[in-house]
């Protein structure tokens, strides 16, 4: 693998299309190994726009002004970080320039709707899946919900990421609100997918990476198990490494191998999935960098964001774990243009404490601003070092 210089005609330019915190820190890892970033997003000063060679705001669903900019810039990689992309361009530029969708152009179209991916794992791979079922209308979300799936079950845009649209419901005069909900999904298609509740233990983030070998193959490699907690269907706080039995690690690394294989092409993977005792059950999987992955910035040789760049480019990677380690979402607290970030020093005055503030433009009540990052001697010290850390941060508006 050639690495050219940045801003000249030998640069290796890579163009991600969408720029928040965790596109962020793959621009930083992408950097550091000499590529040329161009960064895309829907809104202007995206976390990632402040630290690429150059910047874009565009609607990346709209088919003419995607394809101008890709005409413009002529990157040699796009790395899909959002849902709401014009994938069906995406196919056609790959056919027809000499680039690389990443992971690839199969792994963004499954993945980018929840239609896809989910029949891919159970109806083709056969792996285990909760009940789930398809809804194009409120009058069909009842029905399937009263003849198919039971309650408590759980509702979802098809095209939606980090809980965007999400909701659980345990009685029936709850379904109106939960489709109504599903409307604010970062992409509106109409349609949800109802998933019956899984009886699981505990859920993890399995971080999988295609990446090169040394004989020019691919291997694949996993990460140790990273667990998670949620809250209305968007990540609060994460910890690594999460314990689990042997028989239960194995079978987790089998799906999330079938279903990575399945996908095809190069980069870091996130699949979740659902554990009780030794069994197993696909959830998602995301073909980029996860929100409860950002521990790995404590606690791994190589962080997610590091892993991802390297497998891109065809370079070896390195998941050694090196610490136990937890992080904790800063949220925005307050509707603001502007927040300030205030104790910083009493945080990090906590050993084995670090923080990472994205530097979004504006902020929401429930909106992720940043996330505190903790080591320790084992997950339930980080944890509660975590803890204490949010404590004394202090948000508020300008």
């Amino acid at each position: 693998m050639q690495i050219g210089t940045p801003l000249s005609d030998a640069a290796t330019r890579i163009m991600l299309l969408g720029s928040g915190e965790l596109g962020k820190e793959v621009i930083i890892s992408l950097q550091r190994l000499g590529v040329e970033v161009i960064a895309v997003d829907r809104y202007k000063n995206a976390p990632g726009h402040q630290v690429a060679h150059r910047s874009y705001s565009i609607d990346m669903t709209n088919a003419e002004a995607l394809e101008s900019l890709i005409n413009l810039e002529k990157p040699h990689y796009i790395v899909p970080e959002i849902e709401a992309i014009n994938t069906d361009l995406l196919a056609k530029i790959e056919k027809k320039n000499d680039l690389t969708i990443v992971p690839s152009i199969k792994a963004v179209q499954l993945t980018m709707n929840r239609q896809g991916i989910r029949k891919l794992a159970s109806e083709t791979l056969n792996l285990p899946t909760s009940p789930y079922a398809f809804a194009k209308s409120f009058k069909e979300l009842k029905s399937v919900i009263n003849s198919k799936i039971g309650l408590p079950c759980f509702i979802k845009p098809t095209m939606s990421s980090s809980g965007k649209g999400q909701s659980r419901i345990v009685e029936e005069n709850e379904i109106t609100k939960a489709w109504d909900h599903s409307k604010s999904g970062r992409v509106d298609q109409g349609e949800v997918i109802v998933e019956g509740q899984v009886d699981f233990d505990y859920e993890i983030t399995l971080l999988t990476v295609r990446a090169k070998n040394k004989d020019g193959g691919v291997s694949t490699h996993f990460c140790e198990p990273i667990g998670h907690r949620q809250e209305n269907g968007d990540y609060v706080e994460s910890w690594q490494p999460q314990s689990m039995s042997e028989k239960a690690l194995v079978k987790s690394k089998e799906v999330a191998k079938k279903i990575t294989d399945a996908l095809g092409g190069l980069g870091i993977f996130g699949v979740e999935l659902f554990i009780k005792k030794d069994e197993v059950w696909f959830s998602e999987v995301s073909p980029r960098p996860h929100d409860t992955g950002m521990v790995t910035m404590a606690t791994q040789k190589q962080s997610e964001f590091e892993l991802h760049a390297k497998a891109i480019l065809g370079l070896p990677v390195d998941v050694s774990l090196t610490k136990s380690g937890a992080s904790a979402v800063i949220y925005g607290e307050y509707d603001a243009d502007v927040i300030i970030y205030d104790e910083i020093e009493k945080v990090l005055a906590i050993d084995g404490v670090d923080i990472r503030i994205f530097g979004k433009p504006e902020s929401f009540k429930k909106r992720r601003m940043g996330v505190i990052l903790s080591t320790g001697k084992n997950v339930d010290e980080a944890k509660l070092k975590a803890s204490e850390a949010k404590s004394l941060l202090n948000v508020k508006p300008k």
